[in-house]
């Protein structure tokens, strides 16, 4: 009897707690299929595009691998990426150092109205891109506030049309993303240095560390989650970049600004390359995706 009762019970321990594997399924069997309607067969439909010659109209054509081949060999479809990868210093890169900084000082000096410092900064965050993309139009015109701004302090020889420019179009734009991310990273890094033991600011106070070596030393490593998220959210926005471009420049002049989501438009609904533009959309789509796990296995990974 005791034999019986021994094994019985350390059969029931090997079971796993909660409802079976099973019935776990079904509770996430909704989201599945939901993510399946409205994500993956989409995103099939885009593959099964990206082999074809389409204009939307017509009966398609197979293609092969010539909208890819065309990725590679065309000045056109390169660029763009080319620029995309520019952007991610602006859109990433800026933010994320701009939002530690912020975040260290923040978290160590305590000044009146620091409250709506930080509601400032984080306000693009709320407002939509659009709105963003057309106040931003506005300040960077020839006859705009940034100009107006330089001939008012005397350098008005530095005034040009920022958003016309073949040179600085790519960079002004870039300013407007780095505007707009600085405020998410600096929450988020906020919100991981509160998490961060005081007893450690203050043993490395006692052996006489300063305000740097504590930067590195301590808030660095300990916010190290955060600055893996605040990179993924930063990269894939810079990546997925379509609203400001199109408000902004409309991927000009010429074709001096403009990035693969632009391009997708640009070819599926004003010039009907609808395969070359499906081509595009999953070679983005394949970029977010290494740039990401490559982030998350070198920031995160180091914590193992």
């Amino acid at each position: 009897m005791k034999r019986s009762l021994t094994a019985l019970t350390s059969g029931y321990r090997r079971q796993a707690p909660g409802e079976p594997r099973a019935v776990g399924y079904l509770y996430i069997l909704p989201a599945l299929v939901l993510y399946a309607v409205f994500l993956l067969y989409p995103f099939g439909q885009s593959v099964w595009l990206s082999f074809v010659h389409w204009d939307g109209l017509t009966v398609a054509t197979p293609a092969g691998f010539d909208n890819y081949r065309d990725l590679f060999s065309d000045p056109t479809l390169r660029a763009p990426f080319a620029h995309a990868l520019v952007l991610l210093v602006f859109y990433s890169a800026l933010p994320v150092a701009i939002g530690l900084l912020l975040a260290a000082v923040m978290s160590q000096v305590r000044v009146r109205g620091m409250t709506f410092f930080r509601t400032v900064l984080f306000l693009p965050q709320v407002l939509a891109l659009i709105v963003v993309g057309v106040a931003w139009r506005a300040i960077l015109a020839p006859d705009g506030l940034l100009n107006d701004t330089l001939r008012a302090v005397g350098l008005g020889r530095l005034a040009r049309p920022w958003l016309g420019d073949y040179t600085w179009a790519l960079p002004a734009v870039g300013v407007v993303g780095t505007w707009v991310g600085t405020g998410l990273c600096m929450i988020l890094f906020l919100a991981g240095a509160q998490r961060i033991p005081r007893e450690l600011y203050e043993a490395a106070r006692m052996d006489g560390a300063g305000a740097v070596r504590e930067f590195l030393t301590i808030t660095l490593p300990g916010l190290r989650p955060q600055i893996a998220v605040a990179l993924t959210l930063t990269i894939i926005a810079g990546l997925r970049n379509f609203d400001l471009i199109y408000i902004t420049t409309s991927g000009g002049p010429g074709n001096s600004t403009s990035v693969p989501a632009y391009e997708v438009y640009h070819r599926a609904f004003e010039t009907n390359q609808v395969g070359s533009a499906a081509a595009v959309g999953v070679a983005l789509t394949a970029l977010i995706f290494v740039l990401t796990v490559t982030v998350s296995r070198l920031v995160e990974g180091r914590r193992a």
